[in-house]
């Protein structure tokens, strides 16, 4: 993606195809599917999901079902398409309170994380109270990975020779046009292979998706954990249905009002990442890598140049000469890419980009994952654009990128280039949602609800967690002192002790209440957050 994504999604793409076992034979009347033989029901009033073993190796230990969902929810008696729903049952169910199953939905962010894969990567960091207590279920939403998805090739060979031509960001003018032609021309493939689900993926559709599994559970109300642009989904559904909105934690959070350019209907000024200040995000914690690598003991932070204004410098040094001279297929574009999506995860993600760091400025080309075993999965590149591009609105003209970059880099340096060009393909982009919910943020819910955000966030800023809390109805901010995205990928007992009160008794953090993470970037040993 293009982006708010946690850092598993970049690894997603080897996972994501050929690895559920899917149920087939549909329900009566039940906007649900059932596997031809065993499998166990689960549901209320006439709805029910069938489970069975998934078959894929990395969702050993998991659920799979299937549910059939309306295209339209203005036209239900139209097309169904299917989402593809994992869980994990609870490890200690007798120690729930209540009868019947308890459940806990999961959305691992993007637009187009697939929670397939995100939900197996993440699950051993929700915190051990909640697996024990909860059913865990994640899905991929319409549009995404194993459900109904938007395919724009034809096979995962033919879309991977695509994406290998058209670099992370252009630069210099050859690739500013090559680039804006070769998103024009995947605009055109998509629009040509299923224009109707095209339109009918937005967020709004995603959280009607959502209610829809709640009631096929059983669950009265909503409970939920959202990162990333996952907050912006937990949003939507507590406006949408905010009486059936429980306990909702929204961790790393998306301005909805920025997200949706404030419901104006004219063209906007900054795209879509750059009114979320993602950029300003990814420049904060790029400094703060920088200083914190600077001070770290030696040998803890290969990329180290002594001091923080050398080690700065060094980097700086590093990216002016990536432009002119790559190494290997290490361009200046990759290298910024790849700093990008290596802020995301503190352990391991800053040591191996500090290694990378210093592999490049030794002129050695870092070493590249294995290729995985098995059939090539298709990438999936384009289904995140189709939601953003329908639903946020971004400039329409392509040639006002160049000047967006401008803007970006001076005031988030080189990381600036990724956000300001990864909303060019919405300039050029055919299809518009039929059913996106632009606001009110503030309809009261049935309860409140509870806003996490890292301070070094460098997706989505501190600032998207202070304008969420403030935007809805009645929330409470729970700051996490540190660093990367996402306080469920950078552990905090102290934000998991809170979060497990919030769920099981729906108690909130005090006014103004922090947590520390439990280890620090470049630190040997983890630290207990009391």
């Amino acid at each position: 993606m293009p982006g708010l994504t946690t850092s598993w999604r970049r690894r997603s793409a080897v996972c994501a195809a050929g690895v559920l076992l899917l149920s087939t034979a549909v329900v009566s009347g039940t906007g649900v599917t059932e596997p031809s033989h065993g499998g166990a029901p689960v549901g209320d009033g006439g709805s029910a999901l069938w489970w069975e073993p998934c078959r894929g190796e990395a969702q050993r230990g998991f659920e799979c079902a299937t549910a059939k969902v309306p295209l339209d929810y203005d036209r239900p008696w139209s097309r169904t398409i299917d989402l593809a729903v994992i869980r994990h049952r609870a490890t200690a169910p007798g120690q729930r309170t209540g009868a019947g199953t308890q459940s806990l939905f999961f959305n691992p962010g993007g637009p187009g994380g697939a929670g397939t894969v995100g939900l197996p990567e993440l699950y051993e960091k929700f915190p051990a109270q909640l697996r024990e207590r909860f059913d865990i279920i994640s899905w991929d939403p319409r549009g995404v990975g194993q459900s109904t998805p938007v395919r724009c090739f034809d096979s995962a060979e033919e879309a991977t020779a695509w994406h290998a031509r058209v670099p992370p960001f252009p630069v210099g003018g050859e690739q500013r046009r090559a680039y804006i032609t070769a998103y024009a021309d995947l605009g055109r493939r998509c629009e040509r292979r299923d224009p109707e689900l095209l339109r009918h993926i937005s967020t709004a559709d995603v959280a009607r998706d959502l209610d829809r599994l709640r009631h096929a559970v059983g669950e009265k109300y909503l409970r939920y954990w959202g990162i990333s642009y996952g907050t912006f989904l937990g949003a939507t559904y507590a406006n949408l249905f905010p009486n059936r909105a429980g306990r909702l934690v929204l961790d790393g959070n998306v301005d909805p009002h920025a997200w949706m350019n404030g419901g104006s209907r004219r063209e906007p000024r900054l795209s879509t990442f750059l009114r979320l200040e993602s950029d300003l995000g990814s420049g904060d914690t790029l400094g703060q890598f920088l200083e914190l690598c600077a001070s770290a003991p030696a040998g803890r932070c290969a990329f180290s140049a002594g001091d923080p204004a050398a080690t700065r410098a060094k980097f700086t040094a590093l990216m002016r000469r990536l432009t002119v001279r790559p190494v290997g297929s290490w361009t200046y574009a990759r290298t910024v890419s790849e700093v990008r999506g290596g802020l995301y995860t503190v352990h391991p993600g800053w040591n191996h980009t500090a290694e990378t760091l210093q592999a490049l400025w030794e002129g050695r080309a870092p070493q590249e994952p294995p290729t995985p075993p098995g059939p090539l999965p298709y990438p999936g590149f384009e289904q995140p654009l189709g939601v953003l591009c329908t639903e946020s609105p971004n400039p329409r003209d392509p040639q006002r990128y160049a000047a967006l970059d401008r803007l970006s880099t001076a005031r988030s340096g080189d990381l600036g280039h990724w956000w300001a060009w990864a909303n060019e393909p919405c300039a050029t982009w055919p299809a518009v949602a039929a059913a996106s919910y632009v606001g009110p943020w503030d309809r009261p819910t049935a309860h409140p609800v509870l806003v996490v955000n890292p301070t070094y966030d460098p997706a989505t800023p501190y600032r998207g967690g202070q304008a969420m809390a403030r935007e809805l109805a009645d929330a409470r901010l729970l700051t996490l002192k540190g660093y990367g995205h996402t306080a469920l990928d950078n552990p905090s007992t102290c934000v998991n002790r809170h979060a497990v009160r919030y769920f099981l008794s729906g108690v909130l953090p005090p006014v103004g209440a922090t947590c520390e993470q439990d280890t620090p970037p470049f630190a040997p040993t983890t630290r207990a957050d009391g």
